[in-house]
């Protein structure tokens, strides 16, 4: 029970439809409305960290179809929604996850949607139209995709795993991140960069990838993929006593994870001075 005596189990459980429902909607919009011509509308933290049209019209699908449905919920999402609500609910949404496959036409992006309650995402969707795959959880139900029960890989040693990894798009940081990786591939039997977060903690649920890691996500890349990976069985975490944040993401199956992450931490992956020990 959370602080305000809400069943966080059951309340996801009310939540997911919409979120799925939510998912669908922008997902089809996305790949069947995506524009030839398809340019940047904007950028963020750097010239190279792109927003499309189609960024902010599958943001405004989603705000007014949640709004429609759920008018006293919170939003937090990616192209600059941010409404506290009077529910206690608030959904925090990545319209395009790998906004830079969708632009180049790469099949590797998904709508990220997930709702928490004073704090604890309680439902995920995660819904990757191109590879025509929808992963969702409920805090305590298991994560599935379809009707199969995600379950990640059963921990294997670190120099066996295959791992899930991405990059920031300032320099600064990309030069860390790519010493932190440098160091870090002769422990592995190696890395996989597929430009989404979101897809990424799926593909550690599915076991597709033995665990995954990286600096500098925002809520929105995570917050649905953190809690799929959890409900198949992950570990979730940053550095060692502290949780999943922009600073650090790891997740791994339970003795994976804490091999992965002495690891990052012996290197410093939590911050952008290097080069990396």
């Amino acid at each position: 029970m959370s602080a305000r005596g809400t069943d966080l189990g059951a309340l996801g459980r009310e939540l997911l439809p919409i979120a799925l429902e939510a998912a669908e909607r922008a997902g089809t919009l996305l790949r069947d409305s995506r524009p030839d011509d398809l340019g940047v509308a904007a950028t963020k933290s750097s010239a190279i960290d792109v927003v499309t049209e189609m960024d902010i019209a599958s943001e405004k699908l989603i705000r007014d179809f949640l709004a429609e449905r759920r008018p006293d919920d919170g939003l937090l999402g990616e192209e600059g929604a941010d409404t506290a609500g009077s529910s206690g609910v608030r959904w925090i949404v990545d319209p395009i996850d790998g906004t830079v496959n969708y632009l180049y036409g790469r099949p590797d992006w998904a709508v990220s949607i997930a709702a928490e309650c004073d704090g604890e995402t309680v439902a995920g969707v995660v819904a990757a139209p191109i590879r025509g795959e929808t992963s969702r959880a409920v805090l305590g139900g298991g994560a599935y995709r379809g009707e199969r029960r995600l379950r990640c890989n059963p921990a294997p040693p670190l120099e066996r795993a295959l791992i899930g990894t991405g990059f920031g798009y300032v320099r600064e940081r990309k030069i860390g991140q790519a010493a932190v990786l440098r160091a870090l591939v002769p422990d592995l039997r190696d890395v996989r960069r597929s430009g989404s977060a979101a897809i990424d903690l799926c593909d550690v649920a599915a076991g597709r990838l033995d665990g995954y890691y990286e600096r500098g996500l925002n809520p929105w890349d995570y917050a649905a993929g953190e809690l799929i990976a959890r409900e198949a069985g992950a570990v979730t975490g940053g550095r060692p006593g502290v949780p999943l944040s922009g600073e650090l993401a790891v997740a791994a199956p339970p003795g994976l994870f804490e091999a992965l992450r002495g690891r990052l931490e012996e290197l410093g992956a939590w911050h952008d001075d290097h080069p990396a020990g």
